[in-house]
This record gives C-alpha cells, sequence and structure tokens, in this order.
C-alpha cells in the first residue's frame, strides 16, 4: 500500500497547532504571520512534500536575498521553515529533512544606525515632556535598562519596598495584555533608588486623584490601562521637536542605558543581568562593540 502524500499547505495547517503550545502568544503570532508571508507564498503549490528538495530551498533563500532584509530576519526565517520541515520529518509527512544540508542565510555587513542619548542629552529632552507619567515612564528606561514592553507592564503589585519585580511583558498588539517574560533571564529583580521610589509614590497619588480610587494592579505607568506604543512616540516626537534634538527610538533609551553604564566602567556581566540578557555574550556582541565606536555615535553631541 503507497504512502499518503501530504502537501505543503495542509501540513502547515497542522502545524500551526503544533507550533502555538510550543511558543508565546506573541511569538508564535510572529512565527505564523512571517510564515504566511515569506514561506508559504513560494512553497503553496507543492503537492507532495517527499518532492521537495535541497535545491527549492536555496531558491527559496536567493529569493529572500533579493528583499535585502536585515541579517536577524533572515535567520529568524530560516528558522520558521527549519522548525516547520522537522515537525513534517517528525510526524511522518517527509522522509528526509532536506533544510539540514542547507546553511542559515550569509550574514552581510550591516551598518546599524545606532543613535543614544547622554545624560545630558537625555534630561534635556525630559525637560520638554509635559505629562509626568511619560516622563517617568522614559526615566525608567532610561535609568534601569527595561524593554519597553517591560516596563509597559510594571504595576504597582510589582513592587516591594525598594525592589521592583520585572516579571510580564505587554503584548504589542491585540488588546494589550500581560504577556510571558522575553525569557527565563528577563524575570529579574531590580533595586529602585530613593528618587524613583519617590517618583512612583507621586504615581500612586495621581491615579488616585484622577479615579478616586486605586489598587495595586493599577500599571505604574499608566494607571488603569497601560501606555499605549503610539501614545508614547507622538509625544516623544513632540518633545524632541521642541528640544531641537534628534530622536531616538523607545528600545533605544534601554540602548543609552547600556551604553552609559559600559562608559562608566561597569561590569558587563552585571549589565547583562539587569538588562535580563540570556547571554553575556549578547551584551558584548551588541554593546561593547558599539562602546568601540563611542566617537562615531550621537553620544558626546547635545544638538542636532
Amino acid at each position: 500500500m503507497s504512502k499518503e502524500t501530504k502537501t505543503f499547505l495542509s501540513a502547515f495547517l497542522d502545524y500551526q497547532d503544533y507550533a502555538k503550545a510550543r511558543h508565546k502568544k506573541q511569538g508564535f503570532e510572529t512565527h505564523i504571520r512571517n510564515f504566511k508571508l515569506h514561506i508559504l507564498p513560494y512553497f503553496k503549490d507543492v503537492n507532495d512534500l517527499n518532492q521537495l528538495q535541497t535545491k527549492d530551498i536555496i531558491d527559496w533563500q536567493n529569493t529572500i536575498l533579493e528583499k535585502d532584509y536585515s541579517n536577524s530576519f533572515n535567520s529568524n526565517l530560516f528558522y520558521t521553515l527549519s522548525s516547520f520541515i522537522e515537525y513534517c520529518v517528525l510526524c511522518g509527512y517527509m522522509d528526509k529533512n532536506v533544510i539540514r544540508e542547507v546553511k542559515n542565510f550569509k550574514k552581510k555587513i550591516e551598518n546599524k544606525d545606532y543613535k543614544v542619548y547622554n545624560i545630558w542629552q537625555f534630561r534635556w529632552f525630559r525637560l520638554h515632556l509635559d505629562n509626568y507619567i511619560h516622563k517617568q515612564f522614559f526615566n525608567f528606561m532610561f535609568f534601569y535598562g527595561t524593554r519597553p514592553s517591560e516596563t509597559m507592564a510594571i504595576r504597582f503589585c510589582d513592587i516591594e519596598v525598594f525592589l521592583i519585580h520585572i516579571q510580564n511583558n505587554i503584548e504589542r498588539r491585540g488588546n494589550r495584555a500581560l504577556d510571558t517574560p522575553k525569557n527565563q533571564s528577563s524575570i529579574r529583580t531590580l533595586r529602585m533608588s530613593i528618587l524613583t521610589k519617590i517618583r512612583i509614590w507621586k504615581l500612586k497619588h495621581i491615579y488616585l486623584k484622577s479615579y478616586g480610587t486605586f489598587s495595586d494592579n493599577y500599571f505604574v505607568f499608566g494607571g488603569q490601562k497601560p501606555l499605549s506604543t503610539s501614545t508614547i512616540d507622538r509625544h516623544k516626537k513632540k518633545a524632541c521637536k521642541k528640544a531641537h534634538l534628534f530622536e531616538i527610538t523607545q528600545h533605544q533609551f534601554r540602548h543609552s542605558y547600556a551604553t552609559r553604564m559600559i562608559h562608566k566602567n561597569k561590569a558587563i556581566d552585571i549589565v547583562s543581568r539587569s538588562m535580563g540578557h540570556s547571554k553575556v555574550s549578547t551584551t558584548c556582541d551588541v554593546y561593547l562593540h558599539q562602546e568601540k565606536r563611542m566617537t562615531s555615535i550621537h553620544f558626546p553631541r547635545f544638538f542636532l
């Protein structure tokens, strides 16, 4: 009796349940979206998975390379397709793992626009923010190096005297519910300064006055609801324009923290733990490299 053939499309429909159980919600949505946009259109007409050859994978890679995506995005796409093919072999849909013989995308030279604020630039930026809540949001990322989604997710119940527990993310899309951290290393506890404690105490009283009530489940930066990314970006852009200061992304406030700490000769392993990196090598690759070219980035300059 001949073995039943499996189409690429039908296998993908099965694969979604498998992937959903093995990814965080946000990661799963990105994983499947990338599959639908950049993998499925190329392979959707494959009617027998066992007909897939190594050359088909290489040809797909060539079409992706023509689009000039970043190294990290190409690597994520390769991982996505690899996971799917491994699943197909595991389920018996394919006899051979044809992607195993193919190497990941070759990395190209990237000149990333790495911009950060030094302490004086940050204070000048902060001076032009009109909203106290927004000021404290940026304060926290700049002085503690948290990710934007982690900062948005902090609630008053995460605070214990002078300790603040980083243990959640806010979903970037959808209803922006609390999500699990990026990785196990992202779950960490940071020690707050007295000044930060006072600022958070003031935020608590702002919400109490605004709502007429208070709950420990309120978000430190937002109150009953977390701040939205679009609102933060709008006020950030406005402040930069008023200050005549170059604009950086929300995530680059976190970069600013790391660059400033390394510039102050803070031990790299301490910086790595405070930022929630899973490996010290991640901190070294991203920030130590940038420290060597400090004179070529926007760090020493005040205005642009």
